[in-house]
């Protein structure tokens, strides 16, 4: 599974590209609003930091099918070709993505402000690369989000359809483990719920228990590196 950043701050992207093996990042327009930032100088420092290969995925604010791909032309020439455009999946967004499809240029596609099951799969065919389901939002609306991705994950498998999805809006750890177990192609996770994968008091009351161990036999502040 593709691990992603759901976040526009370069310096909260950092803290987590140092901990965690990410493979890119994800925004769209309200978390670039968020920023207080001019879009592009935003996303040009973050394609900067993370590099040509990593994924990017850049949401489009147009709501004709003809801005949408205006909109896409300008994201992908301003940072690169191999960017994602993330496209709503309205009717509006499924011409958009056809004729994208059609014209066959090359350009990364990902469906998103997915909400059931049947807008992934009318994305996929359309011909997105992506589906992103909005997990949290999803049981906000008192359906299970975890399992609409599943069954829209499902559904590409059966019907033979090449894309893959692109799990958004996580509001635990536990929401991020379910997919990742069954193998669904990326998520992307806000920095605070990737943080909290990993903290465990359980695991810092063992490695303290370890240091204080160790201490006992060589002594305070001694470790491996300096030990007799």
């Amino acid at each position: 599974m593709k691990f992603l950043v759901d976040h526009a701050d370069i310096q909260k992207i950092k803290e987590v590209y140092r901990v965690f093996p990410m493979d890119g990042v994800s925004t769209n327009p309200s978390i670039l609003a968020a920023s207080g930032r001019q879009p592009f100088d935003v996303l040009k420092e973050i394609r900067e930091f993370i590099g040509t290969k990593a994924d990017l995925h850049v949401q489009v604010v147009g709501w004709t099918a003809d801005a949408m791909m205006e909109d896409a032309e300008r994201i992908r020439k301003e940072l690169g070709a191999n960017t994602y455009v993330k496209i709503p999946v309205n009717e509006e967004g499924l011409v958009a993505i056809k004729t994208l499809r059609k014209e066959d240029k090359g350009v990364r596609i990902t469906a998103t402000a997915v909400y059931t099951a049947m807008q992934g799969f009318l994305a996929a065919k359309a011909g997105a690369n992506f589906v992103a389901p909005y997990v949290n939002r999803i049981d906000n609306l008192g359906a299970n989000g975890i399992e609409t991705a599943k069954i829209i994950h499902d559904i590409f498998r059966r019907n033979d359809l090449s894309a893959d999805i692109l799990a958004a809006s996580f509001k635990n750890s536990q929401q991020v483990l379910e997919l990742c177990a069954y193998g669904v192609g990326a998520a992307t996770v806000a920095p605070d719920v990737i943080h909290g994968l990993i903290k465990n008091d359980c695991v810092n009351m063992a490695i303290e228990a370890f240091t204080k161990d160790f201490a006992k036999l060589c002594g305070e502040g001694v470790t491996m590196k300096n030990a007799k």
